[in-house]
């Protein structure tokens, strides 16, 4: 199998749309979106995600606690979760009819290109969705932390890794879906056959193209021809 430009563009947007769907899926369930040291107890560290917030102590132990109702969570939390889980949903949706589009696989070009093109446009919209949460938490952290109304002596949150998780998993979205709908583009490329003695181009793609091997060896053969 001879591995084109498309293909390697393929590869290469199924790779980075994986590692992305892996880093939303694990940063909208791990409890590390805001961790919080306290200085009048060094030895514990508390951590705040989207299921529960936790407990984090210098021996090794960790005590978790979910929150006790969805509509008692902050507004900014509650809408992270939703916007996390739809990110989560449409990117692996878009995953999965993405992988069906692979030149690789033997399926009608028709099929495996509406399949690319919206396998890519998916993990576009899950790209920007999982953007959305995450930026706005960790705004919203920001704009915390630097209060000037909450005194010094408060403890202030600061970033969790999820929220690097999330951005980083955002990002490989975007690039794969990009990469995806690039392939197409290259894909929609017309090919031509010179006429040796004329100068003139005529496009391969105005034939049936059943045989497109034996109409490139005609070409190839008989210049003088048009195809």
């Amino acid at each position: 199998m001879t591995v084109t430009w498309k293909l390697k563009l393929q590869y290469g947007a199924m790779l980075f749309s994986v590692v992305g769907c892996v880093l939303t899926c694990v940063s909208t369930f791990v409890p590390l979106w805001k961790f919080l040291n306290l200085d009048l107890n060094e030895m514990e560290t508390w951590n705040m995600g989207l299921w529960q917030v936790c407990v984090v102590q210098e021996e090794g132990g960790m005590e978790c606690k979910y929150y006790d109702s969805f509509l008692a969570m902050p507004y900014d939390l509650r809408i992270s979760r939703i916007l996390m889980f739809l990110a989560d949903g449409i990117g692996l949706i878009g995953l999965v009819m993405s992988s069906f589009g692979i030149d690789c696989l033997k399926f009608e070009e028709d099929i495996k290109k509406k399949l690319t093109i919206c396998g890519g446009i998916l993990l576009l919209v899950s790209g920007v969705t999982s953007l959305v949460p995450v930026s706005w938490i960790a705004y919203n952290t920001v704009q915390e932390f630097w209060d000037e109304s909450i005194p010094d002596i408060v403890p202030r949150w600061e970033f969790g890794d999820a929220v690097f998780m999330g951005w980083f998993g955002a990002f490989f979205l975007l690039l794969g879906g990009l990469l995806l709908l690039c392939s197409m583009m290259i894909a929609t490329k017309p090919t031509f056959a010179l006429n040796k003695t004329s100068g003139e181009q005529y496009p391969l793609a105005h034939t049936s193209l059943r045989y497109p091997d034996r109409l490139a060896l005609t070409a190839l053969r008989h210049p003088d021809l048009t195809v």
